[in-house]
């Protein structure tokens, strides 16, 4: 479900390919359904399986009205027969796929006009041409309208050769598809990175899908995002676990990277920052001329043009909501344990690495449990280092209730330098506005010459000690979020120095969201459960007990139920194993963080008690 919505999200053309049909209890059928019910989408059934299970031996193409089936040797099932049904030896398939060939090709008349008028036009759905039905289908899945539906047994390679061909058939050309930053950049070079893989003899690879222009396996490359030009070591073609090596590569391919050693998953790539450059001032020339410049510098913390930078779309990681201590089982293993935190951490954009300041442990935040212990069995499997991790925690959010003023005097004297700074911030709670990206300045009758003096260095050091006092809230050291914090004085005297002004900064913001009545704000997760309907009264007491939202029960016609529920992540702990146990390892579950939501005193006392050891 989530890389279905992220699809969406992303409006992804997709086609969709049913698995494992020669498995005992594989139902054609049902598995329609679930998509029309989970996915919301219309199946438009492209082939039919002839047979199920150990039965299953291949498909009936209705756009062709072909018989595929494979050879029972052990080739690989790169042996098959292809020929069209037989109306008299095949007559009860033969009539089936007619019936379901008529039922596609009412679809498509309903969603792409093209074969609406053509049917409209008194053609018969006999003579409605295979080619016809393949551009019909090609146009609709472009669109979004349908999904394409397929089906075979991968293991043993039936059906996986029509699926690349329905790949190449009804899937997008890399020319086909638009991005709205690509126009800036023109016929040039421009690529998106999408994964970093480790590998025990190349080193970390980078691997980027083209966009746009040629690479050749001499260029540097300039990363946008990073402002940071690096060299180009190897140049990979890819094929499973096969790597060869390439001179060039262009627009629609997939390759990896050797060499790159700042690049991150979601970075843009061209060739030199002169072409950066050249499609940031076409970018802020069309953002100016449409007057769209302030709403798309809104969360500018400088107010600096040079952020509005055109870069492709990268990838949306939520906020980590579990944290544990991590440490090498042994002095000896430190070098290779920080070298294997870092490979991971480029590798997985959720994966948090940072070290406490306070204590001078290693802290490993991700989404949950099972990330965080997949994370320690890597560690062990491709670096072989072992590693002890600590209690888990819930990775909490900090807010305020009330505002809050505070105003400061910092002044440091370094031999004969002195510096001093005064400034007066206040902090006011915004529901559901997130981190604050910067400082709104205040401007008005009585301190609006003051203001007006601020120059954008200083600027610069507030915000970074804004930055640092809503890192770590007065509570329990959690982010402090949904709030605004404005500046109402800033006067400096005599010489001045940005760290002095951010500390001063970072100090003010502190004092002021203490006065403001801090809370807690624990995550609360979107949880879908999917059960059998006999042990839906039992899961839904469970979740009663865990302080559920019930939002949803839907129970459908094949005695399956689907309930949607908000719940607390606290309540959310080791919920898998009890899932197993209650439902007797038939249920089924998927939660993701859908908001932060305030505490009970009594559940904010019992979080800070055991999160400082208590109880």
């Amino acid at each position: 479900m989530t890389v279905w919505r992220q699809a969406n999200r992303y409006n992804v053309p997709r086609i969709a390919y049913i698995n494992k049909m020669d498995k005992p209890g594989a139902d054609f059928q049902m598995t329609l359904a679930s998509i029309e019910d989970k996915l919301k989408a219309i199946p438009l059934v492209i082939q039919r399986p002839i047979g199920s299970g150990r039965l299953f031996e291949g498909v009936v193409d209705l756009v062709t009205m072909n018989k595929i089936t494979w050879l029972s040797n052990d080739n690989y099932g790169v042996d098959f027969l292809k020929k069209p049904l037989d109306k008299e030896k095949d007559e009860n398939m033969w009539q089936d796929a007619k019936n379901h060939r008529i039922q596609l090709i009412d679809k498509l008349a309903e969603l792409d006009s093209e074969m609406e008028s053509q049917i409209l036009s008194g053609v018969t759905y006999s003579d409605v041409k295979a080619c016809d039905i393949l551009k019909a289908l090609h146009r609709v899945t472009l669109t979004l309208k349908g999904l394409p539906i397929l089906c075979g047994s991968s293991f043993k390679n039936k059906g996986v050769q029509l699926l690349m061909d329905a790949i190449i058939d009804y899937l997008p050309s890399p020319a086909y598809v638009t991005h709205r930053f690509m126009k800036y950049y023109e016929d040039e070079f421009c690529a998106l990175v999408f994964k970093i893989l480790h590998d025990q003899h190349r080193g970390a690879l980078t691997f980027l899908r083209i966009y746009s222009g040629y690479l050749k396996a001499t260029d540097s490359l300039y990363n946008v995002n990073k402002e940071v030009t690096e060299k180009v070591g190897r140049l990979i073609q890819v094929f499973a676990d096969e790597h060869k090596d390439i001179q060039q590569a262009g627009q629609g391919d997939i390759v990896a990277i050797s060499g790159l050693k700042q690049t991150s998953t979601g970075d843009t790539l061209v060739l030199s920052a002169k072409i950066a450059n050249k499609a940031h001032k076409k970018y802020l020339k069309k953002c100016l001329q449409e007057n769209d410049y302030e709403a798309d510098n809104a969360d500018n913390e400088e107010g600096s043009p040079k952020l509005l930078k055109p870069v492709l779309a990268g990838i949306d990681v939520p906020e980590p909501v579990f944290f544990c201590s991590i440490e090498a089982q042994s002095l000896a293993q430190v070098k290779q344990f920080d070298h294997a935190l870092a490979c991971l951490q480029r590798e997985d954009p959720s994966l948090k690495v940072k070290v406490d300041s306070d204590t001078g442990q290693t802290v490993l935040a991700g989404m949950g449990e099972l990330h965080l212990e997949i994370i320690q069995d890597r560690m062990k499997k491709e670096y072989k280092v072992d590693s002890l991790l600590g209690p888990l925690q819930i990775a909490y959010r900090e807010t305020i209730t009330q505002e809050g003023q505070h105003d400061v005097t910092l002044e440091q004297t370094i031999g004969d330098v002195r510096s001093l700074v005064t400034m007066a911030m206040s902090v006011h709670p915004v529901t559901k506005s997130g981190t604050p990206k910067g400082v709104l300045v205040i401007k008005t009758p009585s301190n609006r010459e003051a203001m007006e003096k601020i120059r954008k260095q200083h600027l610069t050091a507030i915000n970074n000690g804004l930055s640092m006092a809503l890192s770590q809230g007065p509570l329990l050291n959690f982010s402090v979020i949904d709030l605004e914090v404005q500046l109402h004085h800033f006067e400096t005297k005599y010489r001045w120095s940005l760290p002095l002004i951010s500390a001063a900064a970072s100090q003010c913001v502190n004092q002021a969201i203490q006065k403001a009545c801090p809370v807690l704000l624990q995550p609360m997760m979107y949880l879908e459960i999917n059960t059998d309907e006999n042990y839906q009264h039992i899961i839904l007491g469970d979740l009663s007990q865990r302080k559920s939202q019930i939002l949803d029960v839907h129970t459908r016609n094949d005695g399956t139920s689907t309930i949607q529920a908000l719940t607390p992540l606290s309540e959310m702990m080791g919920y898998s194993t009890a899932l197993r146990t209650i439902s007797s390892g038939t249920a089924t579950f998927a939660m993701e963080v859908t908001a932060y939501e305030k505490m009970t005193s009594m559940e904010q006392r019992n979080a800070i008690d055991r999160a400082t050891g208590l109880f």
